[in-house]
């Protein structure tokens, strides 16, 4: 058995969660995912300023705290935080571990970065960051070579569980069940807490005041035990395994450059408290290009917040929105968006509460139609408008934001290398076989569900949600708690129904994926996002609270449900 604990799932988590993790149970490999789409797009912009930086600064804070506590007890280390500059964040942490007359041999993966060879591989101009997502045999290179610390930039977020997996085993690329099966527990791990009750659907059922991080007992033949050090905080369940399982994926097929997991063979299991078995999961081989993820800025963006208070919202937001928008004259930004959230409540004891908030959200390719001249427009209307005009915030000058594109490359045209902690740089070659990925044949709907009687009530009472972002499409993953409650999620919640429960998805491509194996079905809405997070063309721009909005929504449901 092979111990991997997760303890961070994305730049910014708990900085005291590497030590706890160290400190409140025995674990072989420490893990810690630091790299989003937003987050490269941040480190772009750092290095930019500064050739010498590109990393996730945090990993190397942790590091000064807890590298001599690791390497007492024996636990490796292996995270991206390496980000653009793996190669720095490798110096840097030798030149912290002499400081602290540690002896440390560490290692890192580089490649991914194809920035230099950007117009060579015909990747388009301007971009601030290309980074393909490796996989997990440079890592398990690294461990073979005796590391103790991993660094890498982009690879995908499960290879980071898979890598140590691959060394430990001694798998081979033709060994695809098992490394599905890592590559599963890998995307439960990657998350954080999420596996441990954050963000759960059915939070108010656990403890979540501090939930405590997850770790993996990955077997020989790729299944593991999903569970966490005893005595902390949240839960392991399969619902909470589940949230997490369906989390920015898609449909039965979890593409990655190792192997492409199938998600409709995966079995979950109770295997006592806090412990959650995966098993069955089926690998096939990966396909035959590779995702790189590709950061730009897209031009300038700008807001103004108008509060609307009392009586008359409506009128109100209809006439500063005229004169505003005669304000703009010739000078009318390229995209003009303007959203009314309805926080307003009649009779309110307060004036927060008897006030709506008016949005104006304007983007362009020059910063000047959307910098000061917007600030101006607004303000200038201050004693001339609504009665109770105010605005949340003064109006800034703008800010640039950044686009995310994907594009796919034929892996061999990338230099995968394993840095070993001598320094013998290490070539790591593409999975030998590839398989395009043809389309599944739709799942057998289950059985009906009996007639009954039915009441209005809202869909979170029988179904839990996970929604999220990829790019500019979002996902959304719904699960049923009983048999019976599949049933009726399978043959109530259509595509069709789901447009109009969620009227922002009309005229948008979606996408409607059963998974059987976990009551769920996960749907993919093409296009919400608009250019993906960084852009923020969405109130929500990562789709995170779009499934709780789905729960909120009321339907006709069977009373035995409820």
């Amino acid at each position: 058995m092979l111990r991997i604990g997760n303890a961070s799932g994305f730049y910014g988590d708990r900085f005291e969660a590497v030590q706890e993790m160290l400190t409140d149970g025995p674990l072989d490999v420490l893990t810690g995912d630091y790299l989003a789409e937003l987050t490269m797009l941040i480190l772009a912009r750092d290095r930019a300023k500064d050739p010498a930086l590109g990393y996730a600064r945090t990993f190397l804070r942790q590091m000064e705290k807890s590298l001599a506590l690791a390497l007492d007890r024996g636990v490796r280390i292996v995270v991206n935080a390496g980000g653009l500059n793996p190669a720095r964040l490798a110096a840097a942490l030798r030149e912290l571990a002499a400081d602290q007359g540690l002896t440390v041999r560490v290692a890192h993966v580089e490649g991914d970065d194809l920035l230099p060879r950007a117009a060579a591989l015909g990747l388009p101009d301007g971009l601030l960051a290309a980074n393909a997502y490796l996989g997990a045999f440079g890592i398990a290179e690294c461990l073979r070579a005796g590391a103790d610390l991993v660094v890498t930039g982009r690879v995908t977020d499960a290879a980071l569980v898979a890598g140590p997996a691959v060394a430990h085993f001694g798998w081979g690329p033709q060994d695809l069940d098992a490394l599905a099966g890592a590559v599963v527990a890998g995307h439960v791990l990657e998350c954080g807490a999420q596996a441990t009750g954050g963000n759960y659907a059915f939070f108010d059922e656990h403890d979540l005041r501090r939930p405590g991080f997850p770790l993996a007992e990955l077997h020989a033949d790729g299944s593991s035990v999903i569970t966490k050090h005893p005595g902390t905080g949240g839960a392991v369940t399969v619902g909470t395994v589940t949230a997490q399982l369906l989390y920015e994926t898609a449909g039965a097929r979890y593409a990655g450059p190792d192997v492409t997991a199938r998600l409709d063979s995966v079995r979950l299991t109770e295997d006592g408290p806090d412990r959650v078995r995966i098993d069955g999961v089926r690998g096939e081989a990966p396909p035959p290009t590779l995702k790189v993820g590709l950061n730009r800025i897209g031009g300038w963006r700008n807001e103004v917040v108008f509060v609307l208070t009392g009586l008359d919202i409506e009128a109100k937001a209809a006439l500063v929105r005229g004169q505003t928008e005669r304000e703009f004259g010739a000078a009318r930004p390229a995209e003009v968006r303007w959203t009314l959230a309805r926080t307003d409540h009649p009779d309110a004891p307060d004036e927060e509460a008897a006030s709506a908030l008016l949005r104006l959200t304007v983007r362009d390719p020059d910063q000047h139609r959307v910098g000061r001249s917007i600030g101006s427009a607004a303000v200038g209307l201050a004693l001339a408008s609504y009665p109770g005009f105010h605005l949340t915030a003064p109006p800034g000058p703008g800010a640039p934001y950044g686009v995310f594109d994907a594009a796919y490359l034929d892996p061999a045209t990338l230099d995968h290398t394993a840095v070993l902690p001598d320094g013998t740089r290490l070539v790591v070659r593409p999975a030998p076989a590839t398989r395009a990925l043809e389309p599944l044949a739709v799942p057998e709907l289950p059985p009906p569900p009996e007639a009954g009687c039915t009441r209005r009530a809202p869909l979170g009472r029988v179904l839990g949600a996970r929604s999220g972002d990829k790019g500019g499409d979002a996902n959304l993953g719904l699960w049923a708690r009983s048999e019976e409650g599949w049933r009726w999620l399978a043959h109530t919640l259509d595509v069709e129904r789901l447009r109009q429960l969620l009227p922002e998805t009309a005229g948008l491509t979606v996408t409607r994926h059963l998974l059987p194996n976990l009551w769920a079905v996960n749907f993919t809405v093409e296009g919400l996002l608009g250019e993906g997070v960084a852009a923020q063309a969405r109130f929500d721009p990562q789709a995170k609270a779009l499934g709780e909005w789905l729960r909120s929504r009321h339907l006709d449901i069977p009373e035995a449900l409820l």
